[in-house]
């Protein structure tokens, strides 16, 4: 193990994991800690992380909000490509990784420091995430990630080491955990122990972010989202920034159960796991953002940002969010969308967002062509040479067969 570390930026939430490791960074590499806690919109008061930090005997303490760039530079350009891990999964964990790399590593820079610690374990997607986001933006930078150097290998022995270091234990800290949970503005997820069994559903205790789908109103309620440029820029009339609208989809989202997701997904690392979502305002905004686009986009623009979209979420989903390839990805995808503007009106009823109505001034949709009523803008005999040179060679094809 090097110990050459003189400066470490520490990724700290002020709970139990970080803060053993925050003295464990101390003892082992003798070097000086500094703490980073980023308000993404979790909901948590973080000036306790502050105070604990200060308790503790760090020197410098940073915690920024993030909230406005983690909506407008990292949620938005992923929704314009509608993106969806193995098909269901938002990426509210994914997508919030590279932004606390991004700033851990300004922090870094700024306090001269020479490494960065995280508090992800050696099993999750979660390390992969922070590590490729360090060495893309600092190649040189030292990474320490205590989960895979020490010994500690069990809560008890976390408490243990808490207890004698006199580091405070919250009383409802000291039990084991039901599941573990990470939470930003996009969504929140639950994973481990009443979940490790795929077959067993989830207690109703796992969801905090929406009401159970039979719970809610009786009566649906409508929203209008207007967006901008692939972008949501409006609700009901009203501008909003980016995380605020984000922050107003989510209650309704939640009002109305939507947004609840019961996935086993492949993690990078090779095993399978199983996670409970709740992404409320994200399940809406995915669904407007189809509905305006379903007006605005050429058919081959929308096939073709469709055949990629999978590729996109899995270099999302494995951390590879400053990648080349994703950039390149994102151009196309931002060039699809200087069109995409316009409103797009959904009806919100127990668990679903259903687009029920949308305009824009750069529609597609003609009236005039698709019309059941007699028109003066399309031949009908014209499909005849349409289809037959379509069918020219399957009828080749099956002559051959003959």
């Amino acid at each position: 193990m090097a110990q050459n570390v003189k400066k470490v930026v520490l990724a700290y939430s002020g709970g139990l994991d970080t803060s053993v490791i925050l003295k464990w960074l101390r003892e082992t590499y003798q070097c000086e800690v500094v703490t980073f806690t980023a308000d993404l919109g979790q909901g948590e008061e973080l000036e306790p992380a502050r105070r604990k930090a200060e308790m503790m005997g760090v020197k410098e303490i940073f915690i920024d909000d993030l909230r406005e760039e983690f909506v407008r530079d990292f949620v938005f350009p992923m929704f314009r490509a509608n993106a969806l891990y193995e098909g269901q999964y938002l990426l509210g964990t994914s997508i919030a990784r590279p932004l606390i790399a991004k700033r851990q590593i300004e922090i870094a820079r700024q306090v001269g420091a020479d490494a960065v610690a995280h508090g992800a374990t050696g099993k999750g997607n979660d390390q992969v995430r922070f590590e490729l986001t360090y060495y893309a933006l600092e190649p040189s930078i030292k990474v320490i990630a205590p989960w895979r150097e020490w010994d500690l290998a069990s809560r008890t022995r976390l408490i243990e080491f808490a207890e004698k270091h006199q580091i405070p234990i919250p009383r409802d800290k000291r039990g084991e955990a039901p599941f573990s949970v990470d939470a930003n503005l996009l969504h929140i997820s639950a994973e481990g122990k009443v979940l490790e069994d795929p077959w067993v559903e989830a207690p109703e205790i796992v969801y905090s972010r929406s009401v159970a789908p039979e719970q809610a109103p009786d009566q649906p309620e409508y929203v209008e989202i207007e967006f901008l440029k692939g972008d949501p820029v409006a609700i009901d009339g009203k501008a909003l920034s980016p995380a605020a609208l984000l922050t107003e989809l989510n209650r309704l989202g939640g009002k109305h159960g939507i947004g609840r997701l019961d996935l086993v997904e492949n993690r990078f690392v090779g095993m399978k796991s199983r996670g409970v979502y709740e992404t409320p305002g994200g399940t809406i905004l995915i669904a407007a953002h189809r509905g305006i686009e379903s007006i605005t986009l050429d058919r081959g623009a929308m096939h073709l940002k469709d055949e990629l979209m999978p590729r996109y979420a899995e270099l999302v989903y494995f951390g590879f969010w400053f990648s080349p390839e994703r950039e390149m990805l994102q151009a196309l995808i931002d060039k699809s969308q200087e069109k995409v503007s316009g409103t797009v009106r959904l009806k919100l009823y127990k668990g679903q967002a259903s687009v029920v109505g949308r305009k824009s001034p750069n529609s597609l949709y003609s009236l005039a062509h698709v019309t059941f009523e007699e028109d003066s803008v399309y031949d009908q005999h014209d499909a005849e040479g349409f289809i037959k040179l379509n069918a020219l060679r399957l009828r080749l094809l099956n002559r051959q067969k003959g």
